[in-house]
């Protein structure tokens, strides 16, 4: 892969990424290779704001606004290196406000929220991603009990920040059944076969997801095979509908990547360009 040369301010995509278990920063897997091999593509953004699956708010949206957030180390039973990590980038307190500010005059209960750092949803991936802990980042809450359309709906509030170089980001898992994973995790097969109801479910949402078949993929949970099974709560598939949404009207898709973890944690990852590069500002 050879590095973008386009400057800080390109207009950004917007990227769905499953983030997967908070070692897959140290694990060398497939998605974590691929995911240190992104931000070289990418066009250097000069802000991140993050739709994290972790960052779960009921009746409304929070929006981080510290300078800088600490590192949260949102996890238990994992290898002692991963509490010593630290992810230092700086927070956007502005750009934070901006987003409220929009958020609220589109009809969301917004607000900005103090010490609220960095949880492994967002860490974990950023730290292959973009390593130097360089761009402000940005989170922004998911409500689990919203569904998908509030959070494409969500999306498309954020959709004029692409055109401003800001890289808008979803991270959550594309399939995501933690009992049948720790199942796995357990016998130590973190290249276990993937079984067919998670294929069935991902190539649905793969090829709802390439034509761009909003309707069926807000009623996935009546649509896609085996729906509940990989997702028995979705919290970790609505950032995927932030991306789609602030990617704006007739935006184009892309899959980058997809394998497994543990077979039953489908790592894909998704990319959503803008139709128009002039799309209007947030």
């Amino acid at each position: 892969m050879t590095q973008t040369t386009q400057s800080i301010g390109a207009p950004m995509p917007a990227l769905f990424i499953s983030h997967g278990s908070p070692d897959t920063v140290i694990a060398g897997t497939e998605a974590a290779e691929w995911m240190k091999q992104l931000g070289q593509e990418l066009p250097r953004p000069r802000a991140i704001v993050v739709a994290s699956a972790h960052f779960e708010i009921g009746g409304g949206v929070a929006v981080t606004a510290d300078a800088n957030p600490e590192t949260i180390h949102d996890f238990g039973g994992f290898a002692p290196e991963l509490y010593q990590m630290q992810y230092p980038a700086p927070g956007d307190p502005k750009l934070a406000k901006r987003i409220v500010g929009n958020l609220q005059a589109q009809g969301f209960a917004a607000g900005a929220v103090p010490d609220r750092g960095f949880d492994h949803g967002v860490w974990s991936p950023l730290k292959l991603i973009y390593p130097d802990a360089d761009i402000p980042v940005v989170v922004v809450s998911v409500d689990p009990a919203a569904g998908p359309a509030h959070h494409y709906r969500l999306g498309q509030a954020l959709a004029g920040l692409g055109a401003e170089g800001v890289l808008v980001i979803g991270s959550g898992s594309f399939t995501h059944n933690l009992g049948e994973a720790f199942k796995i995790m357990r016998q130590g097969q973190r290249c276990a076969d993937v079984p067919d109801w998670v294929e069935a479910f991902t190539d649905w949402m793969n090829e709802r997801l390439g034509a761009s078949d909003i309707d069926a993929l807000l009623d996935y949970r009546a649509r896609a095979p085996f729906a509940a099974k990989n997702h028995p709560t979705d919290e970790h598939l609505l950032p995927l509908y932030v991306a789609f949404g602030a990617a704006g009207e007739g935006s184009s898709a892309m899959r980058l990547h997809q394998s497994a973890d543990f077979g039953v944690l489908a790592m894909t990852m998704w990319r959503f360009d803008h139709a128009m590069a002039d799309a209007p500002a947030v």
